[in-house]
């Protein structure tokens, strides 16, 4: 039944991962690639064809030849920041996930109220430069990997940030959020729900390392002073975590209370893999501060699969084999149209 479809997906993120996952369920794999980065998806024989377009906004043209195949395409976060909500919306070919889910997590407003919904406990918001008392992160739309994030401790300091950013002319989107920043250690919980099984999975957890925040402790106090450094926080790896086996009972339920609430908000709700983003406090509370609704990089040190997964299945299987695994039992069970738009 794996020979019916093709798994397909652009080639960056974590490709790499989704198409060898699809490759061990048996599925053929085809890797959409930006001229120039073809040699990776070659060297580790992830992608039995691959298609290659100088630009991803000429993802259209290639459309009716991913549909002459029955590509079923695997999101991940570079599909938003090449495609586009609208051209994700717009895609012909089979897509794994809920298109809908798309508006609640790229909207910062709408994500809030999902997460509140859920019963999650978030960071306060601030509605205003005018109004901010306390260190706060200002976050802009989209999934920029980090891309132009900048703390801020008053409404001059935050008009002073402001500019440079834009200065720089790299936000995709302009569109941004005031958020209270908290101190703690940052904890990224990757889940799978399957819609098949009806189960929300904890499937592991990362921490990320991000530039230039993460070298600036290599620096003393005093010379950070001098330097007057601005910290950044472009996500540039991900580092793998065991969590302590205390908190797993309270992430698990936070993971299925996410999904409970996205079937309120949208007519099939949340399913495939997400990571709820969050920060654990000096006390133990987990505060979160985003979702993602979709395969995260932080999934990456997990190519064979994570102690948890290990637990669960007993054999190799990471997010991206655990797409295809879902795939895999929906076509076997007739079900297939019920998990891809």
């Amino acid at each position: 039944m794996s020979q019916d479809i093709t798994v397909g997906t652009i080639a960056s993120h974590s490709a790499l991962q989704i198409l060898k996952g699809a490759k061990d369920e048996g599925f053929e794999t085809v890797a959409i690639c930006r001229k120039g980065t073809e040699k990776v998806y070659r060297q580790f024989k992830v992608a039995d064809r691959i298609i290659s377009i100088d630009n991803f906004n000429e993802f259209a043209s290639i459309e009716d030849e991913l549909v002459d195949m029955n590509t079923v395409l695997i999101p991940h976060g570079s599909f938003i920041a090449y495609l586009g909500l609208e051209g994700i919306k717009r895609l012909k070919p089979k897509y794994y996930g809920h298109k809908a889910i798309l508006d609640w997590e790229s909207d910062r407003q709408l994500e809030r109220k999902w997460l509140e919904r859920a019963g999650l406990k978030l960071p306060k918001m601030v509605d205003s430069p005018e109004k901010i008392d306390r260190p706060v992160i200002v976050k802009f739309f989209g999934a920029g990997g980090g891309n132009g994030y900048f703390l801020a401790t008053s409404e001059e300091d935050f008009h002073e940030k402001m500019e440079k950013e834009l200065d720089k002319g790299r936000l995709n989107d302009t569109r941004y959020i005031i958020q209270e920043y908290i101190i703690g250690t940052p904890l990224y919980i990757h889940y799978f729900h399957s819609l098949i099984m009806d189960e929300t999975e904890i499937m592991s957890f990362d921490r990320r390392y991000e530039t230039n925040v993460d070298s600036m402790g290599r620096i003393p106090a005093m010379d950070q002073l001098q330097l007057r450094i601005d910290p950044s926080y472009l996500v540039i790896g991900n580092f793998p975590l065991v969590v302590r086996e205390s908190y797993l009972p309270k992430i698990l339920q936070m993971g299925e209370n996410v999904v409970e609430a996205s079937k309120q908000v949208t007519k099939k709700g949340l399913y495939g893999p997400f990571c709820l983003e969050t920060i654990v406090t000096d006390d133990g509370e987990i505060i979160c501060f985003e979702i993602s609704a979709r395969i995260v990089a932080g999934t990456n040190p997990y190519v064979n699969g994570s102690p948890y997964t290990w637990l669960k299945y007993g054999e190799p299987m990471s997010t991206g084999r655990r797409v295809a695994r879902e795939l895999k039992n929906a076509l076997n069970e007739n079900r297939l149209e019920e998990v891809v738009e």
